[in-house]
C-alpha cells in the first residue's frame, strides 16, 4: 500500500470512518484517560477532585474577592457555584479537545507510518476522554443540585443533544489543527492563548446581561456562548433548549466537522515527510 495515496474526503467516509473504527476509538479512549493516571496515588479520583478543586478557586476569586454576583440567587454562594460549574463543563471539553489537537499527531508518530492505522480517529480519541472528564463533572454537579435543592428539572436529559454541535465543532477544529501541527510547531501556543481569552470571553463567570448592549453582541458571535446559555438552561433553570438556534448551530457545526476532516485527510499524506 502506497503511504501517500489520496485519502477520502468526503462526510460520508468521515462517519464511516468512527464507525468502522469505533472499537479502537473506545480502547485507545480507555487507555488515554487510564494513562493520565498512571503511577498516581489516587488514580481515577484525580478526575473527580481536579474539577472540585478548581471550581472552589474560581468560586472563591470571583463571589468572594471581586463580589460577582449572578443574579439568580445571586446572593447565595452556593447557587453561583453550580451556575459557575455548569459553563465550566462547556468550556473543558472544547479547551481540553483544542489544547491537545495541535500535538496529537507528534505525539502518536509512530502510528504516522503505520499504513493501515486510522490517523483520522485521534481527534475523536481525545474528543472521548474529554467527554469521560466533562461526564464526571456533570455527576458532580447533578449531585450538588440534589443535595442543595432536593430535585432536578426533568430537562437534564436534554444536555447531551445541547453537547452535539460542540463535539462536532471541536472534532472538526481538532482535524484542522492536529493537522496544522505537524507543519507549523507554534500553533500549539496560539491555541492555549486562544482558549484563555475565549474563558474570559465566555458568559462563565458573568451573564449576557451584565454586559452593556452593545457588547452583548459581540458575546454572541462567541460560539461558546450559545452553548453555554442552553447548557444552564436544561441543566439548571429547566427551560426547554432553543431548537431553532440549536438546529442552525448543529448545521454550522456538521460543516465546521466536515471542513476539518477534508482538511486532515488532503494534508495527511504529507506527515511522514515532516515528522
Amino acid at each position: 500500500m502506497n503511504p501517500n495515496r489520496a485519502h477520502p474526503t468526503n462526510v460520508a467516509e468521515l462517519f464511516a470512518s468512527q464507525w468502522r473504527n469505533r472499537q479502537l476509538i473506545v480502547q485507545l479512549t480507555k487507555r488515554d484517560v487510564l494513562g493520565r493516571y498512571r503511577g498516581s496515588v489516587m488514580g481515577l479520583a484525580w478526575s473527580f477532585f481536579n474539577p472540585l478543586l478548581m471550581l472552589a478557586v474560581y468560586t472563591f476569586v470571583f463571589s468572594v474577592v471581586f463580589k460577582t454576583r449572578w443574579g439568580v440567587g445571586g446572593e447565595d454562594k452556593i447557587n453561583f457555584a453550580i451556575i459557575l460549574f455548569a459553563g465550566l463543563i462547556v468550556y473543558g471539553l472544547f479547551a481540553e479537545c483544542i489544547n491537545r489537537a495541535p500535538s496529537l499527531i507528534l505525539s502518536n508518530a509512530n502510528y504516522v507510518k503505520k499504513v493501515v492505522f486510522p490517523l483520522e480517529i485521534l481527534p475523536s480519541v481525545a474528543i472521548g476522554s474529554a467527554l469521560f472528564h466533562a461526564g464526571i463533572s456533570l455527576m458532580v454537579l447533578l449531585t450538588a443540585q440534589l443535595l442543595i435543592n432536593q430535585r432536578l428539572p426533568w430537562t437534564v436529559v436534554i444536555f447531551p443533544i445541547i453537547l452535539l454541535p460542540l463535539v462536532l465543532a471541536t472534532t472538526g477544529f481538532a482535524w484542522l489543527l492536529s493537522a496544522l501541527g505537524v507543519y507549523v510547531r507554534d500553533i500549539a501556543q496560539t491555541t492555549s492563548i486562544i482558549t484563555t481569552v475565549l474563558m474570559f470571553l465566555s458568559p462563565l463567570f458573568y451573564p449576557v446581561s451584565a454586559l452593556p448592549k452593545n457588547y452583548q453582541l459581540w458575546l454572541h458571535l462567541n460560539p461558546l456562548t450559545f452553548i453555554i446559555e442552553e447548557g444552564r438552561n436544561v441543566l439548571i433553570y429547566g427551560n426547554t433548549p432553543n431548537f431553532i438556534g440549536l438546529g442552525i448551530s448543529l448545521a454550522a457545526s456538521t460543516l465546521i466537522s466536515a471542513g476539518g476532516f477534508w482538511w486532515f485527510q488532503k494534508t495527511r499524506k504529507g506527515f511522514a515527510d515532516v515528522l
